[in-house]
């Protein structure tokens, strides 16, 4: 992929999720791949990927707004195991949902980060750190390419729906790895494909906004974890797409779903990425300290 389009890319991605924390501050709601052209009155129910996703004891502990701003496709929080006086780091971490659930998680002796690219969200997500009085949080402004963190940091890396937007996941992989602290978990939800998706759906830059078209095919990502370091590498899949499902979002954009369907049908799901940074071991010799 050439510079330009990445940029190009990156561009939409920055511009689209601007909108959706945009869209929350003036009393709506967003999801994956939303737009106001489909809803101009704000009134945008959620997909089968971003719907749902956090049980009525976890919403009970969020601002609404924050809830309003999910364009996950999962719940990393969850699903991730998360000990008191862990450091955590979300990446992508949009309207902070993730990050609050998080900090609650990891205590008043651990810390909660979340990166994020866009003004707009960061925005938001520090006014919801405000509403939900959560003091173990700081949201960082950045590119999950480039994590503007120091080396062997952080405990635990969780993301929703996010590294598929990236137009260099090799580079988000390796910056995970390099600031996760030896035996560090990478536990992330997002969008995998089974088999390779046709190129109808990804030759829309568009669609990478939608969480459909950025996608990794599951065993190219556990080759990207492994390629980077990772070791006890599972995908384990949390929701699997029916074409009905997607019907809407990719009539929207101007896709034949018909044509497609038996390419699509149970061909792309919500995963649970789990991978390890390996631990330092221990010297056991005069030769290896040398």
């Amino acid at each position: 992929m050439t510079p330009d389009v990445k940029d190009d890319i990156k561009d939409v991605v920055k511009e689209k999720y601007g909108q959706a924390a945009l869209r929350v501050t003036t009393g709506g709601s967003s999801c994956c791949g939303a737009s106001p052209a489909r809803d101009p009155v704000h009134k945008l129910g959620c997909d089968p990927i971003t719907g749902n996703l956090y049980d009525s004891s976890q919403a009970g502990e969020l601002p609404e707004a924050a809830l309003k701003a999910s364009l996950g496709c999962g719940n990393p929080t969850l699903l991730a195991a998360l000990n008191p006086g862990e450091t955590v780091l979300d990446l992508g971490s949009g309207g902070g949902i993730d990050v609050l659930l998080s900090a609650k998680r990891v205590g008043p002796t651990g810390k909660a980060y979340g990166l994020d690219m866009t003004d707009e969200m960061l925005a938001l997500a520090n006014e919801n750190k405000r509403s939900s009085g959560v003091e173990n949080v700081e949201f960082l402004k950045g590119e999950i390419e480039n994590i503007p963190l120091p080396d062997n940091t952080v405990d635990v890396i969780i993301s929703n729906c996010v590294i598929n937007l990236s137009s260099n996941k090799d580079r988000v992989i390796a910056e995970a790895f390099r600031v996760l602290k030896p035996g560090g978990r990478f536990a992330v939800s997002d969008v995998v494909t089974k088999g390779e998706m046709p190129p109808e759906i990804r030759k829309s830059v568009l669609l990478w906004v939608g969480c459909i078209a950025g996608a990794l095919e599951e065993n190219d990502y556990r080759a990207k974890l492994n390629a980077a370091g990772f070791e006890q590498i599972d995908v384990e899949p949390t929701r699997i797409y029916r074409v009905a499902d997607a019907r809407e979002f990719l009539s929207g954009e101007g896709i034949d779903v018909d044509a497609i369907a038996d390419q699509v049908d149970g061909k792309f799901m919500s995963a649970f990425i789990r991978a390890v940074k390996p631990a330092v071991k221990s010297c056991c010799g005069p030769a290896c300290c040398s």
